[in-house]
């Protein structure tokens, strides 16, 4: 299984002796993924509060890798820091919940998490030495900056791979993080262009010291989410419950992307019977019609199913417009925006405070789960969870560019209205389908071509994918692992210093 990432021992003595070497020397210490999940687990392990900037390559960072940190991102809140978004808003009765993915640490997105799920589990099984490996991380964008960040704190080389065209501040986060210029590597195209960073990525394959971390098929990312991001989404569901017990937890929304966040809805389907809601872009539809296209919306890739998406348990697939999150992103972020969604349509000025947590595919996200919404008839009893992966401070630049091609004559109230009309309260059900197991299957089927025909994965290993089974006993996995974490720690000795 150690194509899937899904090894449960030792595989290479030699180079695990070496990681604990490298840890011992680093004084490093893991968190399990149980810790990442309840982070009340570590009080006493950890410093409370205060330690290292969140910001810096710090090891002590590695255990505020999850969802509960505070707004300085320097404690551990009670509940993960969220947003309900207000009717005034969405135009739904339905309470639409946003856990802030610009709250972690490092890169202030959730994908750091993505990449500890990856990148851990490979050093704990002796299948990455970091005295020789360089890490590889392909990516539309946060993939690779949070790859770059854990692959630095845990002392070895990290290389991003990403399309050329993404925002200038992925770059430039970069270029600050990375140990060589050459480790940024720029691919042909934008957000639409994965298979062009998979061709890089096969290419720097060939050297047996680079090794890749493919976010659509390392299973890492899927367990770290279905744990740790599928208990957080749970835990804020259950506290709103708590005060309000006739609620009921109709769907988790989120964009497809590397379709490791999705394994959260696999868990909230499971603990609250929420439907699985995955998104993509209107301009390349794949899931939907099969299409291709280009479009950009950064960070939700298209033109292709992960080999990590759980296709046999999505319930419904929809698709949002990158003229909708461009327009919105204006609308959320400047203060033009701003001004008039609290003067005419008086929304509260804590939740426009929030806003700037939205960055592009977290807004794809919401008018998603507005879709969602309306194609229900949700009432206000029924929540509708989704994310924000990042925050609105990634895409200034993009951001620029909105303005100039949407806004010719300037950004003013009418333009605003006109952007608050169209984008939210006219977002419509065209574009939505409900999976039967058919439609489930074609789905699924899209995946052998990049899987089996591209990218040599088995037959078997892409079939095996079909039933749940597969999906359920891979989980038995991440305890084994935690135990793994565990005893790599008391080798290394780290954590008890």
């Amino acid at each position: 299984m150690r194509r899937l990432g899904l090894e449960r021992e030792i595989v290479d003595r030699d180079q695990y002796d070496h990681a604990v070497q490298r840890f011992k020397e680093n004084r490093i210490a893991l968190p399990t993924f149980a810790d990442l999940a309840d982070p009340t687990r570590l009080r006493g392990r950890v410093p409370a509060a205060g330690g290292p900037d969140p910001d810096e390559p710090n090891p002590l960072n590695l255990f505020r890798v999850h969802w509960y940190n505070d707004t300085g991102r320097t404690r551990s809140a009670p509940l993960p820091e969220h947003i309900v978004l207000p009717k005034a808003l969405t135009g739904v009765d339905a309470r639409i919940v946003i856990a802030l993915g610009d709250r972690f640490p490092m890169i202030r997105a959730h994908k750091v998490l993505a990449a500890y799920g990856c990148l851990a589990p490979r050093i704990i099984t002796g299948q990455f030495d970091p005295t020789a490996h360089r890490a590889v991380w392909p990516s539309t964008g946060n993939y690779a900056r949070g790859g770059v960040a854990i692959s630095r704190i845990m002392g070895c080389r990290g290389i991003a791979v990403l399309p050329e065209g993404m925002s200038r501040e992925r770059f430039a986060w970069l270029e600050q993080w990375v140990a060589d210029p050459e480790d940024i590597i720029r691919t042909p195209g934008t957000e639409s262009n994965v298979k062009e960073i998979y061709d890089k990525c096969n290419e720097l394959g060939r050297d047996p010291q680079n090794i890749i971390f493919n976010q659509f098929s390392e299973f890492g990312n899927h367990l770290v989410h279905y744990l740790v991001t599928g208990r957080a989404l749970g835990h804020l569901f259950e506290a709103l419950q708590s005060h309000e017990p006739g609620l009921r937890l109709r769907a988790f929304v989120s964009a497809s992307g590397s379709a490791g966040t999705l394994g959260a809805g696999d868990y909230l389907k499971e603990q609250h019977g929420a439907k699985i809601v995955a998104v993509e872009a209107l301009e390349c539809p794949t899931m939907l019609y099969n299409g291709f296209g280009e479009h950009n919306i950064q960070g939700i890739g298209d033109k292709h199913i992960p080999l990590i998406h759980n296709v046999m348990n999505t319930d419904v697939v929809t698709a949002v417009s990158d003229r909708s999150t461009d327009r919105l992103d204006v609308l959320f972020n400047t203060g033009e925006g701003r001004e008039y969604l609290q003067r005419r349509r008086n929304v509260p000025a804590e939740t426009l405070d929030l806003m700037p947590a939205l960055g592009l595919s977290s807004i794809c996200n919401v008018v998603a789960a507005i879709k969602t919404a309306k194609y229900y008839d949700l009432g206000p009893e029924d929540v509708i969870v989704t994310v924000a992966t990042d925050g609105a401070a990634m895409y200034g630049s993009e951001r620029a560019k909105s303005r100039r091609k949407h806004f010719p004559g300037g950004f003013d109230d009418v333009a605003a209205g006109e952007t608050f009309t169209e984008c939210l309260l006219g977002a419509d059900t065209a574009h939505l389908r409900e999976c039967s197991q058919i439609e489930r299957g074609r789905i699924f089927n899209l995946g052998y071509f990049t899987w089996v025909e591209q990218q040599g994965v088995p037959l078997e290993e892409f079939e095996q994918r079909r039933e749940q089974r597969f999906w359920t006993e891979m989980r038995q996995i991440l305890p084994i692992w935690d135990e793994m974490i565990a005893e790599f720690n008391a080798r290394t000795g780290a954590e008890t210093r």
